[in-house]
């Protein structure tokens, strides 16, 4: 690698674990908790589910980001390492 054998710190596609797709959860929140028909549930884009579950949970799909002071705080509670945030 370039600069002296460093690394950029970007993991390689080799080292990443992915997990596969949870297909039966997926489907039994569709299928189960929504009733959808199969072909309804089938035909719709992951957006589109991802909103019908929201909207039957109740969950926002946006929320309010942290102010700088609420971030401030968690990074003085739960800080990467033993370095004061300035």
């Amino acid at each position: 690698t370039r600069g002296g054998g460093r690394t950029s710190g970007i993991a390689s596609t080799s080292s990443v674990r992915h997990r596969p797709f949870p297909w039966s959860e997926v489907m039994a929140a569709g299928l189960g908790q929504l009733r959808l028909a199969p072909n309804t549930f089938w035909s719709m884009t992951p957006k589109e589910l991802d909103a019908a579950l929201r909207g039957h949970f109740g969950i926002p799909s946006h929320t309010t980001p942290l102010s700088y002071a609420t971030l401030s705080s968690l990074m003085h509670r739960y800080p990467d390492r033993d370095v004061e945030v300035q």
